[in-house]
């Protein structure tokens, strides 16, 4: 049976801005179905969870203008699990609102807080490896991160190097945090053998946090501790609606995690993918005998080899002669970009709005 003490935070407020034009400012990529499977990333995540820990604790931490789609594909979910945020404030922001309301409701509580936009293969081992890490963080000070074992040197990634001793239980203590290296660093890295990737998926004990953000994070605990009063009632989304402005836009690696000295890392072997570009969409989606992965019903491909094709239903498209591009075709828009370039849709999608405002966003 599932532990009454153990709760989950979903933070699914982003834009997915590298996934356009299928992610779209007013829809974007943790309710989509990027890889044609029938589900939604965040309804993949919602089931990978409650396996781990019982369904009323499992939380969103999500942009108000989204609150409706996750009640959409989400039905069952009660609205007091719904924690909405009232701005884009990072990840810190997140993980100190739902400490202290966790803390006002259960004292006892550990916490997994993860991305709803993650692509996890081998939900069996996932599901060990959460309830390995929260038996650690109960009795333990420790804040705990899940790391990956690389296999390639992505750009794209944070990296954590480790101790070369195990602490307890698989678990190791945390040299540094490095964020996107470059190439040649990354490299560096990977032929080193004690670096994993970041996953984003942190675990600990909701008393270990309070103390980590008394400690480092002071002016944001003090924000969130103005409402101590008003948290699991119908005022704190109110209260904290007002109190939010305040924060910091700052991610808890850098406000907490580099500077903590109680910092551990869980190697993790479940087939992780953070689903952020098309790119990482293309290596996990099935292709064709030529390298292509193609998504709609109406797709023909002629000459074209080791391209992400994705159109909707009833479209026909027909691709002739490109190799490794990524074409998206969209009701009002349509990419083609090399498979090489894709990290620089982000500055493409600026230049959209530059050039044509929001209404493509």
């Amino acid at each position: 049976m599932s532990n009454k003490n153990n709760y989950v935070a979903i933070m699914a407020g982003g834009i997915g801005s590298r996934f356009w034009p299928e992610s779209r400012t007013a829809y974007p990529k943790q309710f989509l179905d990027l890889l044609g499977t029938g589900k939604s990333l965040i309804q993949w995540t919602y089931n990978r969870f409650s396996h781990i820990c019982p369904k009323e604790n499992i939380y969103f931490i999500i942009n108000h203008s989204y609150i409706g789609h996750l009640k959409q594909q989400l039905p069952d979910l009660n609205d007091a699990n719904i924690v909405s945020e009232p701005s884009r404030k990072n990840t810190a922001a997140c993980a100190a609102y739902f400490a202290h309301k966790i803390m006002a409701l259960n004292p006892d509580a550990n916490i997994i807080i993860s991305p709803a936009d993650h692509l996890i293969m081998d939900e069996h081992t996932f599901k060990e490896t959460c309830n390995e890490a929260l038996n650690f963080v109960a009795k333990h000070d420790a804040l705990l991160t899940l790391g990956i074992k690389p296999t390639r040197p992505d750009t794209g990634y944070g990296y954590i190097q480790y101790e070369s001793e195990e602490e307890l239980d698989k678990v190791y203590r945390v040299k540094t945090f490095t964020e996107k290296p470059s190439l040649e660093l990354a490299q560096t890295f990977i032929k080193s053998g004690d670096f994993l990737w970041n996953s984003g998926i942190f675990v600990w004990s909701v008393k270990s946090i309070m103390q980590a953000l008394e400690k480092y994070m002071p002016e944001m605990n003090e924000v969130f501790l103005q409402a101590t009063e008003v948290y699991n009632t119908p005022a704190e989304s109110t209260v904290v609606g007002e109190l939010y402005a305040q924060c910091t836009n700052i991610s808890i690696d850098y406000g907490i995690m580099e500077k903590a000295k109680n910092v551990f890392v869980l190697p993790s072997y479940f087939g992780w993918c953070d689903l952020g570009t098309w790119e990482s969409a293309y290596e996990n989606a099935s292709k064709d005998y030529l390298g292509n992965a193609v998504m709609g019903d109406n797709i023909m491909v002629i000459d074209a080899s080791e391209c992400m094709i994705k159109a909707p239903k009833e479209k026909l498209v027909l691709v002739q002669g490109l190799e490794k591009f990524i074409v998206i075709d969209t009701p009002d828009v349509l990419l083609i970009c090399e498979r090489t370039r894709e990290q620089q849709i982000k500055d493409y999608v600026a230049e959209v709005k530059r050039n044509k405002g929001d209404k493509f966003l």
